[in-house]
């Protein structure tokens, strides 16, 4: 079981999508892919005028801005990523966490700012994405999510929804692939880090911006029982000696 989380902007460039259609493809089981879109989510607020603000890497969602991240996420974003692998021969679904509320979240909690529409999941169906797993199905995962309580959509990080599915799947690795070969210090990659270490860098400005809470969700997922969690490029996704494994 296996659950790979693509960052938003990577969706753009035709020559990745194609590279990752045909790596799904060569997979002997069928993976669960969840997709971020920060980059196209900037693009169309900046469009539209739309302010825009980030709390360590979490986008600050109010409700004008909840509506370009269903636009851009459910679908531009999904879209393009199910056609990509349908082209491919890969046989795919997208979703997102609304629907079937498959992700279901409530809102996020900051101790310096009000984050608006930012929600943290609280629990997967993950009997949902067995079935479709179980049918050679590859689901293809929009991180926006639905309130357990007020039933309103949130704007959930994608690399926290990806450490969602994956320990509520007990997956076996679950792999953020990026533009980066892994957690860059002073231009290596880091080959292994703990949460000691991880604070550390974060504290030094070695990990910054989007880079803390995908190293964040990567640990929190191996403690919840997923095996392995690596933060890799494209290259090195089949490759279990590539990136930066978190341990």
């Amino acid at each position: 079981m296996r659950v790979i989380k693509i960052g938003g902007n990577e969706l753009d460039n035709p020559e990745f999508l194609a590279g990752l259609a045909a790596a799904v493809k060569d997979l002997a089981e069928p993976p669960v892919i969840v997709h971020g879109g920060g980059k196209a989510i900037a693009d169309l607020q900046t469009k539209l005028g739309i302010s825009r603000e980030k709390v360590e890497g979490l986008r600050v969602t109010n409700a004008e801005s909840m509506v370009v991240v269903q636009q851009v996420l459910i679908g531009q974003s999904n879209k393009t990523l199910v056609t990509a692998l349908l082209a491919a021969g890969v046989d795919c679904i997208g979703l997102s966490g609304i629907d079937g509320q498959l992700l279901q979240c409530q809102k996020m909690q900051h101790p310096t700012a009000d984050l608006g529409y930012v929600g943290e999941i609280i629990n997967v169906r993950a009997e949902l994405l067995q079935r479709i797993l179980d049918m050679k199905i590859v689901p293809v995962v929009a991180p926006v999510s639905i309130g357990i309580e007020d039933l309103h959509p949130y704007n959930v990080n994608a690399d926290s929804a990806a450490a969602a599915v994956a320990a509520a799947l007990n997956a076996e690795s679950l792999d953020f692939v990026s533009n980066v070969p892994g957690v860059l210090n002073a231009g290596a990659v880091e080959p292994n880090l703990d949460a000691t270490r991880i604070q550390a860098l974060i504290d030094t400005d070695v990990i910054t911006d989007g880079m803390i809470p995908k190293v964040k969700a990567a640990l929190g997922a191996v403690e919840s029982g997923v095996n392995q969690a690596r933060i890799v490029n494209l290259a090195g996704m089949n490759d279990l000696a590539a990136g930066t494994t978190i341990v």
